[in-house]
């Protein structure tokens, strides 16, 4: 646990159909830490290639360097601890669609719930977050953030948190117009009925190997 270069806190879906459909549809099973055969999808290993490193996931507190003075092992029994004050979040659904110029899975309906379950994945471990350097900063910034963006980064790490957070399950890296439309009717196909509404119960510390990959290092249940 200890060679992790950074770590991060996911929502992983449990155990079952949505979990096969993403681990295939990367070509990753982020729980076993091991490559997994595509389905035969015309261009689907370039289509992914950018995703695939991070598993199929929802960010709920973006990848971070452990602060020094800190230790993994405080890190997961931060994270316990925190679980034991969320409460699950009902979502009317999650549905496949474009979010820019890539495909992920985005929740519907109110998400103010599943917002403040980020911030609190955000703020309360943030103590466990060591500085970015000022090229990673710079690397941020070539997106061409707002004010409130840079505030964030600044702050926090990480443009998109709190006001600026839009929870998704990224499915691609970014695709061509008619490249978009061809992959989401893929993606209608291979994609499992998902149960109305979704419930988020449970969150997961990853962690990211020497070899750029993330694989799951503990899941706990919301039981707030």
């Amino acid at each position: 646990m200890s060679d992790y270069v950074r770590y991060a806190i996911y929502y992983l879906p449990p155990e079952g159909p949505l979990a096969e459909f993403g681990a295939a549809w990367l070509g990753w099973d982020v729980d076993r830490g091991v490559p997994v055969p595509q389905p035969e999808v015309a261009g689907i290993g370039d289509a992914t290639a950018t995703p695939r490193k991070y598993g199929f996931h929802g960010t709920l507190k973006p990848p971070f360097r452990l602060a020094d003075g800190t230790s993994p092992e405080a890190l997961f029994e931060a994270a316990e601890a925190l679980v034991a004050d969320l409460a699950p979040v009902h979502l009317e659904a999650l549905v496949p669609g474009a979010l820019g110029h890539f495909l992920a899975l985005k929740p519907a309906g109110d998400t103010v719930a599943l917002a403040a379950l980020a911030g609190r994945c955000v703020a309360d471990l943030d103590a466990f977050r060591g500085p970015q350097s000022e090229a990673e900063l710079e690397r941020r910034r070539r997106a061409g953030l707002t004010e409130g963006q840079e505030a964030m980064l600044r702050k926090w790490g990480y443009p998109y948190v709190f006001g600026e957070f839009r929870f998704h399950m990224t499915l691609t890296g970014r695709l061509a117009p008619d490249e978009l439309a061809r992959f989401q009717a893929e993606v209608d196909t291979h994609l499992p009925e998902l149960p109305r509404p979704y419930v988020v119960d449970q969150i997961a510390v990853a962690g990211e190997r020497p070899d750029g990959m993330f694989e799951t290092v503990h899941r706990y249940t919301l039981a707030g």
